[in-house]
């Protein structure tokens, strides 16, 4: 005879669970969670801004930027009225630059339809450009208490754990199963627990407990609920998800030197000696699109891309633009990306206007110059000086 099947859980012994896990998670948070500048205030302005600046971004990075942030932008009502150049100065460096324009973008909607106020409920949240659902559930459990799971990579990892749920988030099954997880222990009386509290303390608990490899399980305040420890491979929860692979790319990038101050028309070699440089708007194929550049080319060789180059600044010119001696290397990561650059000196006789601007090295910090042409500039001053 086959073996019986386990009796299913009664819906009282469930909620039981539940109550009893949730306990023992908010126990361990109260007494262990990192004093995060954004867990200061449950005011929703901060939390959603904090929470734009988590998204693919590790803590460590963003305390800086979120503390340089607010202090520049204290109100959404400071961020609504500044100047899309001033939100991505403030960003620079941050990475994900969609982040930075619709949280401007939200930031005046914010003003124009809710009074300058977070919107409470979920299908106001969810019009906000960039607010989807992770975001909204986020900010309205930590602001305002609503009962939304948060659900995120850290989470998911938690939930599968503890439940021995194989799979991935990519996979409809498994996230069906662990918001369904999530659902029960969002549910039920809410005397004495706060639905902000629950959903940071298992981000928490993924962060620095639960980790995806060596996770700290004899730590953990769930080890005894965890089916995945009890399994004796927590390792193997959840199922690793296929990464896109690495591309490589190379870029050339021209440095075009204008005059520098109180030198009259000539051109200065040394670019810390006042010596401007021509940046344009976006890099190539649409990346950066809203961040000060070097003017650049890709392609799928070191002698395409300068080509490409070449091309581009003498359709911009409007005659022969040469592309002279390579000054400086320098690589760089953006998502998918690993980006060989090499930077050659350049002329543009007849630069346009539009799109572009001079900017000495050390107005830099002042405007939204990006990351990549941070490195171009600092290794030419290297080469040059």
């Amino acid at each position: 005879m086959p073996p019986a099947k386990p009796a299913p859980r009664r819906s009282s012994d469930t909620d039981a669970a539940n109550a009893r896990i949730r306990r023992a998670l908010l126990r361990w948070f109260h007494t262990h969670k990192r004093p995060l500048p954004w867990r200061a205030s449950r005011d929703p302005y901060s939390v959603w801004v904090s929470e734009a600046m988590l998204q693919q971004t590790q803590i460590a990075t963003v305390i800086p930027y979120y503390r340089r942030f607010l202090s520049v932008f204290p109100a959404v009502d400071d961020l609504a009225r500044a100047p899309l150049e001033r939100v991505l100065q403030l960003w620079s460096g941050l990475g994900y630059y969609k982040r930075a324009r619709q949280l401007h973008a939200a930031a005046r909607a914010l003003v124009e339809k809710f009074d300058g106020r977070f919107p409470a409920t979920l299908k106001d949240a969810r019009q906000l450009p960039g607010v989807g659902g992770y975001t909204a559930a986020a900010v309205l459990s930590i602001a305002y208490g609503v009962p939304l799971p948060a659900l995120d990579g850290n989470v998911a990892r938690v939930i599968s754990r503890l439940e021995a749920l194989p799979g991935s988030l990519a996979d409809p099954a498994f996230r069906r199963g662990v918001e369904a997880k999530l659902i029960g222990l969002f549910g039920g009386r809410r005397t004495g627990w706060h639905p902000g509290d629950l959903n940071q303390a298992l981000m928490e608990l993924g962060q620095t407990i639960c980790l995806p490899k060596a996770p700290q399980c004899l730590a953990c305040p769930l080890r005894r609920f965890c089916r995945g420890r009890a399994s004796g491979s927590p390792e193997a929860f959840p199922s690793p998800r296929p990464r896109r692979a690495t591309e490589q790319h190379h870029l050339a990038a021209a440095l075009i030197l204008g005059p520098a101050e109180g030198q009259g028309g000539s051109r200065s070699e040394p670019l810390n000696g006042g010596c401007s440089m021509l940046l344009a708007r976006g890099l190539d194929q649409g990346l950066m699109a809203d961040l000060w550049n070097f003017p650049s080319a890709f392609g799928t060789s070191t002698a395409e891309a300068r080509a490409r180059l070449e091309a581009k600044l003498a359709d911009l010119s409007g005659g022969p633009a040469p592309v002279g001696l390579e000054i400086a290397r320098v690589r760089h990561t953006v998502t998918f990306r690993q980006i060989e650059v090499r930077v050659y000196r350049a002329s543009l006789p007849n630069p346009p206007s539009g799109g572009f601007r001079w900017l000495h090295a050390s107005e830099f910090s002042g405007a939204a110059v990006s990351q990549l042409a941070r490195k171009i500039a600092q290794a030419s001053s290297a080469a040059l000086n």
